[in-house]
């Protein structure tokens, strides 16, 4: 069995390709020329570096591909951009390179028995900040941040696709060794600081990296699973004040200083931190997608579909996810 895992160099798809070794699986890694590898060594990982820019020299390359070496079983997009100094980026990463795969694997007779978007939660939008009800995944999807609207339209891309049959898979906060947004809220903590954002607490939900992958490989082999789309989160909901408690168990860290931050503040430091980041062309963890991402109370989402038809049951919870991310931290000399 082949697949495909776009995306490969990145912070998830390593799991996944992980994951897909564990299972057996011939697995080719979509990665661009010069990206980092270091996290692929596995002998068994086959490279290839897809021409997103260009459909017509995709298809062709895709064509050259499946004469060679037959068709994939599964492919698994999940390349994408999260950060980027010009916003019209993420609609050309995350929207049309999505449009231009699906339409290549098509025309190159390279098509999948079943092709996995790693989608977001954020292609949905504010959640009720009043009742707090889950989101579910028949409420309709209203992104607010531009990164949401790029992960959107390349959900739509492949909703209205015929060519073979799909999973969406829409993750919440995804956390685990090597991820860098966490780290950093766990590097202040183990500092002694602490700065929460907004004066009534976030409810925020996690998936561990490595359940993640595990989510992905059962929606892919579960014959009966076709054209669904799922949340993925763990099943258990945090306020923004226990998670960075749990955090400061965890380091052992007798003193730190908790405070709040009023959003007017976090406003004024995304935008600044965007302002520098276009005048120096570089990708900012603070920006003004961010900004709405700290603002949201609600991240609850209803994760029952997952459980019922996938039957899911994370093999992490929060605290041992974390407790295992911080000792790779550590040993990484992150921390």
């Amino acid at each position: 069995m082949k697949i495909l895992i776009t995306g490969a160099s990145g912070f998830i798809g390593g799991y996944l390709v992980d994951e897909a070794l564990r299972r057996g699986y011939e697995v080719w890694a979509g990665v661009r020329a010069g990206s980092d590898r270091s996290h692929l060594q596995d002998q068994r990982i086959k490279f290839i570096d897809l021409l997103y820019h260009d459909s017509h020299a995709l298809t062709v390359q895709l064509s050259e591909f499946a004469i060679a070496y037959g068709a994939w079983d599964y492919v698994i997009h999940n390349a994408g951009l999260t950060k980027t100094p010009d916003k019209r980026n993420f609609f050309r990463v995350n929207a049309d390179n999505t449009h231009h795969l699906i339409e290549a694997l098509n025309a190159a007779d390279c098509r999948p028995r079943k092709f996995l978007l790693m989608s977001s939660l954020s292609s949905y939008g504010q959640g009720d900040e009043h009742t707090f009800r889950p989101i579910r995944l028949d409420d309709q999807q209203h992104p607010d941040t531009v990164y949401g609207k790029s992960k959107l339209e390349a959900e739509n891309y492949l909703r209205t696709q015929t060519y073979f049959p799909y999973v969406i898979l829409r993750p919440t906060g995804v956390y685990g060794p090597g991820e860098k947004d966490y780290f950093l809220e766990i590097q202040s903590i183990n500092s002694g600081f602490d700065l929460a954002v907004g004066f009534t607490p976030q409810r925020i939900t996690f998936i561990y990296v490595k359940d993640l992958a595990t989510v992905a490989f059962l929606a892919l082999e579960n014959k009966t699973v076709q054209n669904r789309h799922y949340f993925v989160a763990d099943g258990d909901v945090y306020t923004d004040e226990e998670f960075a408690h749990m955090i400061q168990d965890i380091l052992g860290k007798e003193r730190v200083l908790h405070a709040r931050v009023p959003l007017c503040l976090v406003y004024i430091a995304c935008s600044v931190s965007e302002w520098i980041g276009k005048l120096l062309k570089k990708s900012m963890t603070l920006n003004s997608d961010k900004y709405i991402i700290l603002k949201q109370r609600n991240w609850i989402c209803d994760v029952s579909p997952l459980q019922q038809e996938l039957g899911f049951t994370p093999e992490y919870s929060l605290r041992r996810g974390l407790e295992e991310s911080i000792a790779w931290y550590r040993n990484a000399g992150w921390l």
